[in-house]
């Protein structure tokens, strides 16, 4: 299934895809399960399947406004430099550990919806990204386990502002301004991504290929990241790890690349989506 939570007229729901529709699982599931994270946190994907067995779309995908397909995670935790192009062109060291940081949920956006480049900054930057989100709740969960806790997938931008990044050597400041993260279209449950070590990431910058690699080029993979993340803090059904960018961010390009107004940014993963946000001013 493709889930996505999506706005109707004022009226927020949630389905899942069907050709250029909706099936309006709120209105099949709602009085049981209010929304995707409680979707997912009931283990009832499969009653979701059921019920789109021989169903029609119930709105037209053109008719909705998307929103991150799940809006209301406890956790966002991102993993910075995993990737080791974009590791060496910001001259870091290479870590033991993944470096983490966090995200806060009201700084998304979801498919089609405007990225909004802020008024302090003019450094605004890509990072397109692999999200996982977690289905099965855990702490100390063993790598040999890791993969059955991941209820699906998506496309991330992890809009990045460089400067504010860089006050500290902390970098929520960077990452937390108002619609500056973009999450979607849908979350691609697991059993329709057979291999997400296997997975092509392509980020475009009005129709421009500016980033690509492979899944499999990560320094920490999506188990090790389960594993560690794991031993700090609980995950829980609904959490979302934004697992890191490659090579090729606009802060490092010479002249450097930066969004701007006017701009459309993609974030296109094989067999996951393609997540498209135009850029607007603050």
């Amino acid at each position: 299934m493709r889930l996505v939570t999506f706005d109707i007229a004022g009226k927020v729901s949630y389905g899942a895809l069907l050709g250029d529709g909706i099936v309006d699982l709120g209105a099949r599931l709602g009085k049981k399960y209010a929304d995707v994270k409680a979707l997912i946190a009931a283990d009832a994907l499969d009653e979701a399947a059921a019920a789109l067995k021989g169903a029609k779309a119930d709105v037209a995908l053109a008719a909705v406004t998307l929103l991150p397909p799940l809006p209301n995670p406890d956790k966002i935790l991102c993993v910075g430099v995993n990737y080791d192009e974009h590791r060496k062109e910001t001259g870091r060291d290479k870590s033991e550990k993944p470096v983490i940081f966090t995200r806060f949920a009201d700084t998304q956006v979801g498919h089609g919806q405007a990225l909004v480049r802020p008024r302090s900054s003019e450094r605004f930057d890509y990072e397109g990204e692999l999200a996982i989100v977690i289905g099965r709740p855990g702490r100390h969960i063993p790598e040999s386990t890791a993969l059955a806790h991941i209820a699906g997938y998506s496309c991330y931008n992890d809009g990045s502002v460089r400067d504010w990044q860089r006050h500290t050597h902390q970098f929520t400041p960077g990452k937390n301004f108002p619609a500056s993260g973009g999450f979607g279209p849908a979350l691609v449950t697991a059993d329709e991504v057979p291999d997400p070590f296997a997975l092509t990431l392509i980020t475009r910058l009005n129709g421009q290929e500016v980033q690509k690699a492979g899944t499999d080029l990560m320094i920490f993979d999506l188990k090790q990241l389960i594993a560690y993340i794991s031993g700090f803090t609980k995950l829980n059904p609904g959490d979302v790890i934004i697992t890191g960018t490659p090579g090729g961010v606009g802060d490092k390009r010479n002249p450097p690349l930066y969004m701007k107004p006017g701009d459309v940014a993609e974030v296109e993963i094989s067999g996951v989506g393609l997540l498209r946000n135009p850029v607007i001013a603050e």
